[in-house]
């Protein structure tokens, strides 16, 4: 018997037609003869009546369901009484009779039940990955993820890209993460490396004179995993020659607006603002700042370095920083809320952190107080424009420290004082980041995106002589604090990128070894190119409000990188390995005995 609709496919249009449809048992209620299920399948659900009098056979046939079987059944649609109406479903003012019933297959009783508010641990969702994928929540981000799939293939192709393939098996190349390496059977004791991303191929595909090119592509990092990241994922890949940085902003902004508009509802405007990366870090101490909330940083460096504080005084001068974050109306924070406050400070590196509280009545209260004037503590409140009532947390330390201890902290207030509207999307470019980051454990420069990334072309000499001012043609798009994506203006030149690869510390064997077919394309014509990756599965992550990346991927990892329902990763039989010509040096546990 063919399946002839989807259960929240019917509406009153279909009352008196004779459906057949096909899915899961959701509930089954028996009520006084007669026998109520909802009938499941990925379109919605239905209540399905199965009465004694229609059908004595397939009454008596439907006491045997139970939740989960799968069914095939045939009836006449018909409208519900009004106090039965289910106003939560599309489907939920009609009804089907049954006058047909079959038992497609049965189901054992399923270890939690197939409903959006669930409460089991994840590890058994994960385990049992094909119910939890039952249920309706979980379809609907698998059909969001489909359809901003299809958008972004729609547009590219309305934009003339072609969409193209790059290999799996592909070389090693050293870009920041650790590969997935696999064996080569055919040439023992070598081995290909999972891509990382396409970036290499994207690259000589412009060489080769195609332009215009995008990818939904597959991409493997082996690193410490987190809530928004994968060892597997999937982005959005795209690439285009004869550019400028404006171009290539101004087409993927207008992309993610038309897919925020799609999926949120929410008019967002072009152009989107921009931040350059030093403002992003002076502001907030993020490149991937959220812009939802104010809460900028208070820069207190020039007037500390005069003042009586020698603390804070000597870091001044000797070129960190002194800077706060304001806390309106928190002036009944408890002494016990403020040291755990700075304990966190030092446990992530600071030296320390301290505090004025200007309470209601106007007086302040603060363990440094007495080192300053009245005059250097008015200025203190004058820069900060602190009111009675609110509080001031200040870093003294290097650059990077007072960023990271006091952006961490604007993130925490910021959720804990109810700033953010969650419903409210904030998109921001962050530009001209450094092309280089100092590696202080190493002793050299290492690319602050990858070593493909092009300077800015007024820095071109800083190569040579001082290549921490480097600034590179190199962007990120970011939403609500997550970075959705960056990209930048590649290298076309062979000096420059040759020169790029010495800074990073690559003799000329090191980098013929591992990035030679790459140079080698340089020498016959490479285009003007730039371009971008953006993460599909974090976009949609954000388009459905969930907390983590997991929940938008079918088949996802562990944050310990396994597979809960297929136990991978495994052991292999040792004919395989020896094939391979690989052997583990893990030592078993009989082995040591």
């Amino acid at each position: 018997m063919k399946r002839s609709h989807g259960c929240g496919e019917l509406t009153k249009e279909h009352v008196d037609q004779e459906v057949t449809l096909m899915g899961w048992v959701d509930t089954r209620r028996d009520l006084g003869g007669l026998v109520f299920i909802e009938l499941r399948d990925r379109s919605g659900l239905l209540q399905v009546v199965f009465s004694p009098e229609l059908d004595t056979e397939i009454h008596e046939l439907s006491s045997k369901l139970r939740s989960e079987f799968v069914i095939s059944v045939t009836g006449k649609v018909s409208i519900r009484p009004e106090e039965s109406i289910n106003k939560n479903t599309s489907s939920g003012s009609i009804e089907l009779y049954a006058t047909h019933l079959s038992i497609l297959n049965t189901a054992k009783t399923p270890p939690f039940e197939i409903k959006d508010e669930v409460n089991v641990e994840e590890a058994l969702r994960l385990k049992y990955r094909y119910l939890d994928l039952r249920r309706p929540v979980m379809q609907k981000r698998m059909r969001t993820r489909h359809k901003v799939t299809q958008l972004v293939r729609n547009y590219m192709d309305q934009h003339d890209f072609y969409e193209i393939e790059t290999p799996m098996l592909t070389k090693r190349t050293p870009e920041g993460a650790r590969d997935y390496l696999v064996p080569s059977r055919v040439h023992p004791g070598e081995f290909y490396a999972l891509p990382q991303s396409p970036q290499i191929f994207k690259q000589i595909l412009m060489v080769a004179g195609y332009e215009k090119y995008f990818q939904v592509a597959r991409c493997f990092r082996d690193e410490d995993l987190r809530a928004d990241r994968q060892p597997e994922f999937t982005q959005i890949d795209i690439e285009m020659s004869f550019i400028q940085q404006e171009d290539i902003l101004n087409l993927v902004e207008d992309m993610v607006i038309k897919i925020i508009k799609e999926f949120k509802g929410v008019d967002l405007h072009q152009p989107i603002p921009r931040l350059t990366y030093e403002e992003a870090m002076d502001m907030y101490g993020s490149d991937k700042p959220d812009t939802r909330f104010d809460m900028k940083f208070i820069d207190l460096t020039d007037m500390m370095a005069s003042s009586g504080f020698n603390g804070f005084a000597d870091i001044a001068k000797s070129g960190g920083k002194v800077k706060a974050i304001k806390l309106d109306k928190m002036s009944d924070m408890s002494r016990n809320e403020l040291d755990m406050l700075r304990d966190k400070a030092v446990k992530i590196g600071a030296k320390g952190l301290t505090w004025f509280i200007y309470n209601q009545d106007g007086t302040l209260k603060s363990p440094i107080a007495k080192f300053f004037t009245e005059t250097e503590l008015s200025e203190i409140k004058s820069i900060s424009k602190a009111e009675n009532g609110d509080v001031l947390l200040v870093v003294g330390d290097d650059y990077d420290t007072v960023a990271n201890v006091l952006g961490r902290f604007r993130s925490e207030f910021g959720k804990k004082l109810n700033l953010i509207d969650p419903k409210k999307l904030s998109l921001l470019w962050v530009i001209d980041f450094p092309l280089f980051e100092y590696d202080s454990q190493n002793k050299r420069w290492a690319a602050k995106h990858h070593p493909f990334t092009s300077p800015k072309p007024e820095h071109l000499g800083y190569l040579d002589t001082d290549p921490g001012k480097c600034k590179a043609n190199a962007y990120d798009l970011v939403l609500n604090g997550y970075e959705l994506g960056g990209g930048s203006i590649r290298i076309h030149k062979k000096d420059v990128q040759k020169k790029m690869f010495e800074v990073l510390g690559l003799t000329d064997e090191e980098a013929k070894q591992k990035f030679g077919f790459l140079m080698d394309a340089f020498e016959f014509g490479a285009p003007p190119h730039g371009g971008l990756a953006l993460g599909l599965d974090r976009i949609v992550m954000l388009l459905t409000d969930c907390d983590n990346i997991r929940d938008v991927i079918a088949f996802p990892k562990t944050q310990n990188a396994t597979c809960l329902m297929t136990n991978a990763p495994s052991n292999v039989e040792p004919q395989l390995m020896r094939e391979l010509s690989i052997r583990s040096t893990v030592i078993k546990e009989k082995d040591k005995e």
